[in-house]
């Protein structure tokens, strides 16, 4: 089964915090890529750019509206997400306790309801 593993954060401490190398990755994220990889769970995954360079589409009566970054104004923000390949929900959320945003924001995780098939 296909799981989304979405990371919810404090964008403001994000984006305080210094970069360990060019690709802002810190070796905890690093692990555990490498260990996504090597278990054959990763599908796909990024970071995603601040809320500040969002925006949120809606259509209200027959009319289109532009919003400025995510609508919905919360303390934690999407800040990227995995998409991983686990055998069930159990197996989904362990990946998910071993994301390192675990620590300091929240996981959330998502089966993926396939489009074909």
């Amino acid at each position: 089964m296909k799981f989304m593993l979405l990371i919810h954060g404090n964008e403001q401490a994000m984006m305080a915090a210094t970069p360990v190398n060019p690709t802002g990755m810190n070796p905890e994220y690093a692990a555990y890529n490498e260990a996504l990889i090597k278990a054959g769970a990763m599908l796909a995954g990024d970071r995603l750019r601040p809320t500040t360079t969002a925006a949120s589409v809606r259509i209200r009566n027959g009319k289109t509206e532009v919003l400025d970054g995510p609508y919905a104004e919360t303390k934690e923000q999407l800040g990227g997400y995995y998409l991983i390949e686990a055998a069930d929900m159990d197996a989904a959320m362990d990946w998910a306790g071993r994301c390192p945003a675990a620590q300091w924001g929240t996981v959330e995780v998502r089966p993926v309801w396939p489009t074909q098939g």
